[in-house]
């Protein structure tokens, strides 16, 4: 699957005209073959701040995606596996959260440097995991 987007019009501040893009999602449909041209099944249209959409020409800019379908559809990915990956995790979240709160409710907290060193002790291994990747 595939997104392409329209830009219509830029923002306007004294008419309140807001950027639009609206989103063509591309689909491949069974049987299609290469070389042929895929159908537009589905559009949406989307309102960015100014902020978001200036963001997003920076990151296109610099370099990382060449277009800004690439990057709306990078990010549109990302965000469904970090969600994908909470609501899979929920309840051992949930309960984790609820340990933690219990724990320093009696009063069982670390202390600030036990927690530095415990930080560090993660940042070691996951650096050492990278080196040997």
């Amino acid at each position: 699957m595939a997104a392409v987007s329209e830009y219509f019009g830029m923002f306007n501040a004294e008419s309140g005209v807001k950027p639009v893009y609206r989103l063509r999602v591309k689909t491949l449909s069974q049987g299609l073959c290469a070389g042929q041209s895929l159908d537009y099944h589905d559009s949406m249209t989307i309102h960015l701040r100014p902020e978001l959409e200036e963001l997003i020409r920076q990151d296109v800019q610099r370099g990382p995606y060449q277009t800004v379908d690439e990057f709306v559809e990078r990010a549109v990915s990302m965000l469904h596996e970090q969600e994908a990956w909470f609501a899979s995790r929920q309840t051992e979240i949930a309960g984790e959260i609820s340990d933690g709160w219990a724990a320093a409710e009696r009063g069982e907290l670390a202390s600030e440097e036990e927690v530095r060193a415990r930080m560090q002790d993660r940042k070691r291994a996951w650096l050492s995991s990278r080196q040997t990747a």
